[in-house]
């Protein structure tokens, strides 16, 4: 290493070819102490919620009626069909 390098020509030579200097960038930031990470999260939480539901439901609710109404016809089927009337006509059938 030459004596007259200086450590960023070092190790811009080692991690790829110099580029030059960028201009007329601004930059802006804002205090720690006058941030608000949390403005409005309450609100926002509730009616972004509520936007994602209503535009979902129509996929998955069908599905969910459906299934109910098919749990619920197999529930009445089957104590029907252990009831006395049920075993009465399924004895029927079997004879």
């Amino acid at each position: 290493m030459i004596a007259a390098q200086t450590r960023t020509e070092v190790l811009t030579h080692h991690t790829g070819p110099k580029t030059q200097k960028q201009r007329g960038i601004i930059t802006f930031g804002i205090a720690p102490n006058r941030q608000n990470p949390f403005a409005h999260a309450g609100h926002d939480a509730i009616f972004n919620t509520w936007r994602r539901f209503s535009r979902q439901v129509l996929y998955w609710a069908p599905g969910f009626i459906a299934g109910y109404y098919a749990i619920n016809w197999a529930k009445h089927r089957n104590h029907y069909l252990n009831s006395k009337a049920g075993r009465a006509e399924t004895a029927e059938h079997e004879e």
